[in-house]
């Protein structure tokens, strides 16, 4: 998907430090700020020319404490079970950083101070992923980084630069999917952006495909949008290299080949209404002719 049709890239997400929850306002000339200094002036006018408190705050109301990366580590520890049976790996996590996520907020409000283990079964969720979001509990980012000013990510001697098999691509869907279950937001980005950072094959796109189309709903704008995008724009050439398993895609997920046929055809239509509004100089095409001689 590195060169994928149409892409949001998204900067990498702020430090640990920052709540998943935050929405940041975007402050704009003549937008939010005006809009705020417009309120101010009619609250003043109406008592009388005096501004009353910003949202009925005092102004000597202190901000709330800054919670520091110390405070994190000397949570409690709440164990993860990843995973089942034989398979079932555990985890551990400073209980303070895990509830950055809206998910594991609602389970950690659970646990009891009467002793009782602090423990939580995630019987069906990917041990790497897993991994992945823990290290960006702790870090702000996950393996591999981007490159900063570039779209390339670190290099690692285990990983092949192409990603034939498609393995690479759905180590960052899988963190994405799982963001968007734990209410993760700027991971979520965080992942997305990665995914247009790797250089794979028509089969390895197949593979990523077929991921995207049965885990993530079908109003995803994020990851599934670019990738019908992607295949419109592309599938010409994609198909031949594995045509077989592009229609095997098509007849397991419909929509996916719906969506992919609707976006050839809006482009095949922009382009004849192009053609009509700005005329070529050869538009009018001849019918060829053929001559014949008589034996």
């Amino acid at each position: 998907m590195a060169d994928s049709f149409t892409e949001d890239i998204i900067d990498d997400a702020p430090s640990v430090n920052q709540s998943s929850t935050q929405q940041d306002v975007e402050m704009t000339e003549g937008g939010a700020s005006a809009s705020a200094a417009a309120s101010n002036d009619d609250a003043a006018a109406a008592n009388g020319g005096e501004l009353p408190f910003a949202e009925g705050v005092p102004e000597d109301t202190p901000a709330p404490p800054r919670i520091t990366f110390l405070q994190y580590l000397t949570s409690p520890m709440v164990t993860l079970l990843i995973g089942n049976g034989e398979n079932e790996t555990v985890l551990t996590a400073h209980q303070q950083l895990l509830t950055q996520s809206l998910f594991f907020a609602e389970r950690c409000a659970e646990f009891t101070n009467d002793g009782s283990p602090r423990q939580i079964e995630l019987p069906g969720e990917d041990l790497d992923a897993m991994g992945c979001f823990l290290e960006f509990l702790y870090t702000g980012d996950y393996f591999p980084k981007k490159i900063a000013g570039q779209r390339t990510l670190e290099k690692d001697p285990s990983i092949p630069e192409v990603d034939y098999t498609g393995d690479q691509l759905l180590k960052h869907a899988k963190v994405y999917t799982l963001a968007e279950k734990f209410g993760m937001t700027n991971l979520k980005n965080l992942a997305s952006s990665k995914i247009h950072c790797v250089n794979s094959t028509a089969k390895g796109e197949i593979a990523y495909a077929r991921y995207v189309y049965e885990f993530t709903p079908k109003d995803d704008t994020s990851i599934r949008a670019p990738v019908a995008n992607f295949w419109a724009t592309r599938s010409h050439t994609l198909r031949a290299e594995a045509e077989e398993e592009f229609r095997s895609l098509c007849l397991e997920f419909p929509q996916f080949g719906y969506d992919v046929l609707t976006r050839v055809l809006d482009e095949k239509l922009k382009r004849e209404r192009n053609e009509k509004m700005h005329p070529g100089p050869s538009s009018a095409r001849k019918r060829p002719r053929h001559s014949s001689t008589n034996a």
